[in-house]
């Protein structure tokens, strides 16, 4: 039941047709594309490409490792990761469409060699155990009630001593979320665990937590700076996640916002071990 939810409320049957239509309107209809210069639509978290900047230098990646991507969305992180840091890359996601779409913006990158996607559910990795010396995921878990379910099976395709990177909403101290959020329409679809319990689901699935940030009150002054962009007239980019998302975006991004304004929603960014 709640699979289907979460594959109807992101789900958009025409996406890659949608953004190539858009791509073509920008001048960028052919040729190779800078992976960065997607990141305005393909980095689908609060702060976008710098929170994955962040994240991945707390990661500390080796060049030549393999990575598993869940809830790769549209690859933009996966992308980034092959491209600065000489890893490969296997990204995951629940969206059919939306691996269709990341498989053309990798093409279109140059990085097919470096990229390997596919739809997948992550509570049921289709990898063998000891696959990947690193996990990343970034707003994927607030979605899944099983949450032991999901650590173990990242731990589980992790190598001994793997570490897993994670940026998440959680439950803040604030009362419950203004509902449309990006990731749900309704209380439904969202399981946003406190801090303190994210962390217990992490240890009590045999992950160490290596280092521990709320980055709360960057992400409220990042989405301030956006809203004094657009109070100036700023025009968002052509290539923006409401070519993603429902009309309902603007909506779902103001609640965001006013959530973590008011500690209804806190963000957490994590890196965890698997046992040696």
């Amino acid at each position: 039941m709640q699979t289907t939810a979460v594959t109807t409320h992101y789900g958009r049957a025409d996406l890659t047709e949608r953004v190539a239509l858009a791509l073509q309107e920008a001048g960028l209809g052919a040729g190779t594309l800078p992976w960065d210069a997607l990141a305005p639509l393909d980095q689908f978290h609060i702060r976008g490409a710098a929170a994955t900047t962040e994240l991945a230098e707390r990661l500390q990646i080796p060049a030549g490792a393999t990575l598993l991507d869940i809830g790769c969305g549209l690859g933009g992180p996966a992308r980034h990761l092959a491209s600065v840091y000489g890893c490969t890359v296997t990204g995951i996601d629940l969206n059919q469409s939306f691996i269709d779409l990341a498989i053309m913006l990798t093409q279109r990158t140059g990085l097919s060699q470096q990229l390997y996607l596919q739809q997948a559910d992550a509570l049921a990795l289709p990898f063998r155990s000891a696959s990947f010396d690193l996990a990343w995921t970034q707003h994927v878990a607030m979605n899944i009630a099983d949450r032991h379910g999901l650590y173990t099976g990242i731990r589980t395709v992790l190598k001994p001593g793997g570490r897993l990177a994670i940026y998440d909403a959680t439950a803040g101290e604030g009362g419950a979320p203004h509902f449309p959020v990006p990731w749900a329409r309704d209380p439904a679809c969202s399981v946003l665990l406190t801090p303190d319990a994210m962390r217990a689901a992490l240890e009590t699935a045999g992950f160490t937590i290596l280092t521990w940030h709320d980055v709360t009150e960057p992400s409220v002054a990042w989405l301030a700076e956006q809203a004094k962009a657009r109070a100036a007239g700023v025009k968002p980019p052509a290539l923006g996640l409401p070519l993603v998302m429902s009309p309902e975006f603007g909506v779902m991004s103001a609640n965001f916002g006013r959530n973590l304004q008011e500690r209804r929603v806190r963000l957490i960014q994590t890196i965890a071990q698997a046992p040696g």
